[in-house]
C-alpha cells in the first residue's frame, strides 16, 4: 500500500472540498477555492474564468444531483501539483440534461501555506461510457 504525503493528503482535501462545493451548487465556497486568475476548460472545449464559473451556481443555471470523484492521483512539483481523476455527475445546465462521466485534470496552487485550484481541465470518459 502506498503511503501519502501530508501535502498529496491535504490535496486530496482539496478535491473533497471541492467536490462537496460543486455537489452542492456552493459558490460561495467555491469561489474561497479558486485563485484569481482560476480558468476552467469545458468538455466541450469552453473556456471559463473564475467568475463564469461561479455564475454558473450563483445564477442557478447549474443544478447538481450526484457529482462522484474517485480515481485521484496526485503529482506535486513544489508548490504546484497536477491531480487527474474520474468524475461521474447527474446535473441540468439551464434546463439541459448534464449528466456524464468525465476525466479532469486538477492544477493546484499553494498560496500563503494554503492549496487552492487554478485550473481545471475537463474531457469526456470514453472508457466509463463504453463500460455495460
Amino acid at each position: 500500500m502506498a503511503t501519502t504525503t501530508a501535502a498529496e493528503q491535504r490535496l486530496l482535501g482539496l478535491v473533497r472540498e471541492w467536490s462537496a462545493a460543486e455537489l452542492a451548487g456552493d459558490w460561495a465556497a467555491l469561489g474561497d477555492l479558486l485563485t484569481g486568475d482560476f480558468v476552467g476548460v469545458g468538455p466541450q472545449g469552453y473556456l471559463r474564468t473564475r467568475e463564469q464559473w461561479l455564475a454558473r451556481y450563483s445564477s442557478g443555471a447549474v443544478r447538481t444531483t450526484s457529482f462522484t470523484v474517485d480515481e485521484v492521483r496526485v503529482r506535486l512539483y513544489g508548490d504546484t501539483a497536477v491531480l487527474i481523476a474520474a468524475q461521474t455527475q447527474r446535473s441540468t445546465n439551464k434546463g439541459d440534461n448534464a449528466d456524464g462521466a468525465f476525466r479532469f485534470t486538477l492544477i493546484a496552487v499553494r498560496e500563503e501555506g494554503r492549496w487552492r485550484l487554478a485550473g481545471l481541465h475537463v474531457s469526456p470518459n470514453a472508457a466509463a461510457a463504453a463500460a455495460p
